[in-house]
């Protein structure tokens, strides 16, 4: 069962830890400290609950469903542009060094609808939680420690981030830096785009 655990936290943890458009978009969230907890703990929950679904037969359903994979991917890339965008704006343009009272800036559920878009449009989370993960959980003795091992990843990973981005804002908050965070973030999103709409799926979780 430990094995099965560890396994588990090892294979989940090395997938959501390369860099991508959650990644981005929470330590973003983060950084502005503007509803962090609320984007990171949806990240856990949905990772947490696609998973499951793929650990107990979902992966099947999605392997018939080749067009639906498609759409996604088209909705990712706009989205995911559309993102870049506004962060490479940003970048040029410029805007006042970062304070807490600016967390206000956009509301809760504005937070919650983007990171739901940011994650259900990646169709690269699909095949890495309902296919790539539960493939090799298939492989260990104890299917629920496997699950709550890659459970354990992203409660981890996704706490680290929002933690750690928002004890690193009152170093970051000079306008240069924050051309600098924003311009990272717009190359991130924007590369990830373009992965996308060339099919390259591969590690943009």
């Amino acid at each position: 069962m430990l094995e099965s655990y560890l396994t588990g936290l090892v294979v989940c943890g090395g997938i959501i830890i390369a860099i991508g458009a959650q990644n981005a978009y929470v330590l973003g969230l983060a950084v502005r400290r503007e509803h962090h907890w609320w984007s990171a703990g949806l990240c856990m929950g949905t990772d947490l609950l696609l998973v499951s679904a793929g650990m107990f037969g979902m992966s099947a359903v999605l392997l018939t469903m080749p067009g639906a994979l498609e759409a996604l991917r088209w909705l990712g890339v706009v989205f995911l542009g559309w993102l870049a965008l506004q962060a490479l704006h940003r970048a040029t343009a410029g805007r006042q060094g970062l304070a807490v009272a600016e967390a206000r800036g956009h509301s809760v559920t504005r937070v919650v609808l983007a990171t739901l878009a940011v994650t259900v449009l990646n169709p690269q989370v699909y095949l890495d939680t309902l296919l790539l993960i539960p493939s090799v959980g298939a492989q260990q003795d104890s299917a629920g420690a496997f699950v709550a091992g890659a459970g354990s990843a992203s409660i981890l990973w996704f706490s680290l981030l929002a933690w750690g981005g928002a004890l690193l804002s009152p170093w970051l908050s000079r306008p240069r830096a924050w051309r600098v965070i924003d311009g990272g973030i717009g190359v991130m999103m924007a590369i990830i785009a373009v992965q996308l709409a060339g099919g390259e799926l591969g590690g943009v979780a």
